[in-house]
């Protein structure tokens, strides 16, 4: 049966807290694709396939022709900074994209103006933008981001809206009782309460008007039992965290194929250097745990080492991540992996991946921007743990394992959009065509 999804009907807004490198290179893409400057590369909305029916059916068209996502030319874009730069001039500096094609696009690009930040440096100590803004509370700050939702909405005539955090990692926070209940949350606004950061602002403010909130970052945000009672209460999918680029990218793909041949690892170190927003801010210990946490998980959460501890049990994990200002937004990671065959004959894999930080990010910001929509407009809420494809740390239910297998992730998120459209789960079993044999 058909699950009811509402049509895309009129524009959606995306904002993002942070119109950093990440958002700028998104939106500029989005405006060149449009243009037919460029192809939206990277995307699986607006370049997946998706099989639909048996393989002998042949029928496997685009993602988005299949599921009713809001299309390019529907989309608004605005979002929050520390700094004032329009659009355009903060992707000059961000020094992603060529300038020459941002020239090209200049007039629709500095037309994007940021809000003032909910901001506040204590969780970001290596930032010192001052375009933020001023309040009494945390509760002034959240009604503040309320009011700048909905002058967005109105000013840019948007039927929907989604945000998707691209801003900065914040310091390291364990779950406290301020983030067990709403009220005791909605009490923590008021009494300006030190576990409540700006992103749980952000999430807040989305989630208390009924709009999807994605978590880009590995800050403790969404996964907290008091946004999710909001969720809840609202009616409203929330999806997290941490985006998923390029070291991590590369484990996520890796690490299953290692398991699947039941080879042991030793041990898999992982260095990175970056230049950029982001490597600056991770330059400092307290952000760079938060970080650590989230990338550290992975392959744990793959190999399971308590249940294959002849292969995994005594893998040693190591992560750094290095602020190397020359390199800007050009990522460079290394990966030593040491692993075991037959025999427990030693074998080494390393990895060199220069990679472009925002480059890699961009296409997933649109993609949860789009799947989030869509997931309202199916009537799902609360977690939707078929966008883990996108994100290092996926959320789940308290108590349930996450997947981190990237191939596992793209089938849930395929029956996903099955699901939606009523068609056939696929397993994959295949049996049914050699059956037909007999």
């Amino acid at each position: 049966m058909k699950k009811q999804v509402e049509g895309a009907n009129g524009k959606l807004g995306i904002m993002m807290p942070g119109l950093g490198a990440v958002a700028t290179t998104m939106i500029a893409g989005v405006v060149a694709a449009r243009r037919g400057l460029s192809k939206p590369i990277g995307s699986l909305t607006q370049m997946g396939t998706i099989r639909v029916g048996k393989r002998t059916d042949n029928n496997e068209p685009l993602i988005k022709d299949f599921v009713p996502l809001a299309k390019l030319e529907d989309l608004a874009f605005g979002g929050w900074d520390v700094y004032e730069d329009n659009v355009y001039d903060a992707a000059m500096k961000a020094k992603v994209i060529d300038g020459h094609l941002l020239y090209d696009i200049k007039d629709e690009l500095e037309a994007i103006k940021p809000y003032k930040a909910a901001f506040d440096k204590n969780y970001v100590k290596n930032l010192d933008g001052t375009y933020v803004k001023e309040a009494a509370t945390k509760w002034d700050l959240a009604q503040q981001v309320i009011e700048d939702i909905k002058d967005f909405k109105a000013k840019n005539n948007c039927e929907r809206i989604v945000l998707v955090w691209c801003g900065s990692t914040e310091i390291y926070l364990e779950p406290s009782a301020v983030h067990q209940t709403l009220a005791a949350f909605e009490q923590g606004l008021k009494d300006n309460d030190a576990n409540i950061a700006p992103s749980m602002i952000y999430a807040y403010a989305a989630l208390k008007l009924g709009y999807a909130y994605a978590n880009g970052a590995p800050n403790l945000t969404v996964d907290i039992p008091a946004m999710l009672e909001l969720a809840k209460e609202t009616q409203t999918p929330v999806a997290g965290k941490d985006f998923k680029t390029g070291q991590t990218l590369m484990k996520t793909v890796l690490a299953p194929g290692l398991m699947a041949r039941s080879l042991g690892v030793r041990g898999w170190f992982s260095d990175n250097i970056l230049g950029n927003r982001d490597g600056l801010v991770l330059d400092d210990p307290d952000n760079f745990k938060t970080k650590e946490v989230s990338k550290l998980g992975v392959l744990e959460d793959i190999f399971k080492p308590e249940q294959n501890p002849d292969l995994y049990g005594d893998m040693y994990h190591k992560i750094r991540i290095n602020y190397y200002p020359p390199h800007g937004d050009n990522k460079e990671s290394w990966d030593n992996i040491d692993i075991f065959g037959w025999m427990g004959y030693k074998m080494q894999i390393k990895i060199n991946f220069l990679c472009r930080d925002s480059i890699l990010a961009a296409p997933i910001v649109l993609d949860l921007a789009l799947f989030s929509d869509l997931a309202k407009r199916a009537g799902m809420s609360g977690i939707q743990e078929w966008l883990s494809f996108y994100l290092k740390s996926p959320q789940t239910k308290e108590g349930l394992r996450p997947e981190n297998d990237i191939f596992k992730q793209l089938e849930k998120l395929h029956n996903t959009l099955r699901y939606f459209m009523g068609e056939e789960l696929i397993t994959h079993l295949g049996l049914d065509y050699y059956e037909e044999e007999k």
